[in-house]
């Protein structure tokens, strides 16, 4: 019998507490946006593979870029001979 004179107290001390969080994330906005988060994971890996895209496409841009200068000067150098 004496387990209830504890029990109770201590129940409704947490039940307060888990009232007073709960209300304490509605007020700090918490539950203010809940899709965003989760379509930003998969706009993030969109994101970064485009990234990784141009930034390929630019590494091809700066070798290819040389060896036609390359060609250029060495048509040039033929047309002198």
């Amino acid at each position: 019998m004496n387990i209830i004179f504890v029990s109770i107290p201590l129940g409704l001390i947490l039940i307060a507490v888990a009232i007073a969080a709960f209300f304490w994330a509605i007020r700090s906005g918490q539950y203010d946006d809940l899709d965003s988060p989760a379509w930003s994971i998969l706009m993030d890996e969109d994101r970064e593979e485009r990234q990784r895209k141009r930034a390929a496409e630019r590494r091809q841009q700066e070798t290819d870029e040389p060896a036609d200068q390359r060609d250029a000067q060495d048509d040039e150098s033929d047309h002198g001979r």
